[in-house]
């Protein structure tokens, strides 16, 4: 028995090295772009930077926050209204797929928060949402360090009211 003990700690501990060489440092990117956002009878447009940290050629972290750009005007019950996207932020695992060394498909799985400003007839309410996010997408490399990026993700929002946005966004990425 003691012996099996010390061969299993002599493998560990050669493996450790060998297991650290195939974990590099993490690649960076940045991204910054529109997106708009689509949800119940509202369409709103937002302005979205991403951190992108590439931990192996097929998996990835990503921080994203946005600042609304665009309002759209809506009638309630024949009052005329405004409603405006105020912020949002989301944290995401995502899964990465080369298909060329230029061209890659992408999906993406987090959580995020919402902020959505309303004003009808004087009268102003701010709404804050707790999300589920996934989505797809792609980036086209133009060369190593400049690319764009065109991608689709739903919030599943988790609050009493629920309901959906769908946010189709466009990017310019930029690889550190």
């Amino acid at each position: 028995m003691r012996n099996i003990l010390l061969a299993t700690a002599a493998i560990s501990l050669f493996s450790v090295p060998a297991m650290a060489q195939t974990v590099s440092s993490p690649q960076w990117s940045g991204s910054v772009g529109y997106t708009a956002l689509d949800g119940d009878n509202v369409d709103l447009g937002a302005i979205t930077g991403r951190a992108t940290a590439r931990l192996h050629p097929n998996f990835a972290v990503e921080g994203e926050a946005s600042i609304g750009v665009k309002d759209d005007d809506i009638t309630v019950a024949g009052v005329n209204g405004s409603v405006e996207h105020d912020y949002d932020a989301a944290l995401y695992a995502v899964g990465v797929v080369p298909v060329s060394p230029n061209f890659e498909l992408f999906g993406r799985v987090g959580y995020g928060t919402t902020s959505i400003k309303a004003d009808i007839a004087g009268v102003s309410a701010q709404e804050d949402g707790e999300s589920v996010n996934y989505g797809v997408g792609g980036t086209y490399y133009l060369n190593a360090q400049n690319g764009l990026r065109a991608d689709w993700t739903r919030r599943d929002f988790t609050d009493d009211n629920g309901g959906e946005i769908d946010t189709y966004g466009v990017s310019y990425v930029r690889r550190f």
